[in-house]
């Protein structure tokens, strides 16, 4: 455990209120709506995903790998989620069985794993066939002139919160077995410009419907 991961956790709820404020929130409730079945949550930090599961949610499991993190996660579970099953896990080595769940949640989480491409095989392999993967990720930008500048401060970012502002997940999402589906491509306020590209979407393991994706049906841009 170390001091900057204690602060991160200590301070974290704090540092997005704004942002939640500004769409985020309302990007998760819209997508997690989504959630059915077994849900696997990676990365769960402080549990800001946790309002949003519905009725069409059996079972939630919550996996977090910074201990700082995983006791702020266990306390709000026990509050909002008390039947979720709470484990310190990385994304890379996940402690559970091949097809083992329907849904995937990500959310501001393959920015900050060590190795992306090996996190999204793992998450392909507890999915069942045609599982889905729920996402929100901030990626590299499309415009040159700002992806330039995500590559000067890629470093300062990593230092200061540790995830990766240049990263093409979406391309690492296709490239490692998941058919995109649904995708909105997006920005978020409050925050620096250079960590303000987004992607929302989900994606199924094995294939899916449709060889396209479309975007998300009924959002409301925040």
């Amino acid at each position: 455990m170390t001091l900057r991961s204690r602060f991160f956790a200590l301070t974290y709820d704090r540092q997005m209120a704004k942002v939640e404020k500004a769409g985020l929130r309302a990007h998760r409730q819209l997508l997690l709506a989504e959630a059915i079945g077994r849900v696997l949550e990676i990365g769960a930090g402080t549990g800001g995903n946790l309002p949003f599961y519905g009725a069409a949610v059996e079972s939630i499991t919550l996996t977090e790998p910074e201990f700082p993190m995983l006791r702020r996660l266990e306390r709000k579970a026990r509050e909002q989620a008390p039947t979720a099953t709470v484990l310190r896990a990385p994304a890379e080595d996940l402690p559970f069985e091949d097809d083992s769940f329907d849904t995937v949640v990500s959310t501001l989480v393959l920015c900050g794993t060590d190795d992306q491409p090996r996190s999204l095989r793992e998450l392909r392999r507890v999915l069942r066939p045609g599982g889905r993967l729920l996402f929100i990720e901030h990626v590299r930008s499309d415009d040159p002139k700002l992806a330039r500048k995500q590559d000067r401060m890629n470093g300062i970012n990593r230092f200061m919160v540790g995830c990766e502002c240049n990263r093409p997940t979406l391309d690492t999402i296709q490239a490692e077995g998941f058919e995109v589906t649904q995708i909105e491509h997006t920005t978020v306020k409050k925050i620096p410009k250079w960590v303000s590209p987004f992607i929302v979407g989900s994606a199924t393991a094995n294939g899916g419907v449709g060889s396209h994706p479309v975007p998300l049906a009924g959002r409301e841009r925040p």
